[in-house]
């Protein structure tokens, strides 16, 4: 899939998890939507990309969503979640 389309949705996603007042669980919410929703080669293509760029390009609740998703995949060579 389209990385770039992949950032789009990332990012709609935390859009959506930023009215959560605690910005952990809002993280969590994002990582979790991405576990279930989102089919294998999506969150493997996100987190490749992730840990390639940083998450350029990504909101900054999308990014620590998606650090958290990469710290959670066993097989994730992404590198820890950042500040």
């Amino acid at each position: 899939m389209n990385i770039d389309l992949l950032i789009k949705m990332t990012n709609e996603i935390s859009a959506y998890f930023a009215a959560e007042p605690d910005a952990e669980q809002a993280a969590r919410d994002v990582a979790g939507h991405l576990r279930r929703y989102w089919e294998p080669r999506m969150r493997r293509q996100i987190i490749a990309y992730y840990a390639e760029r940083r998450g350029a390009g990504l909101s900054e609740l999308a990014l620590r969503g998606v650090a958290l998703l990469a710290a959670a995949e066993p097989s994730s060579t992404a590198p820890a979640a950042p500040l």
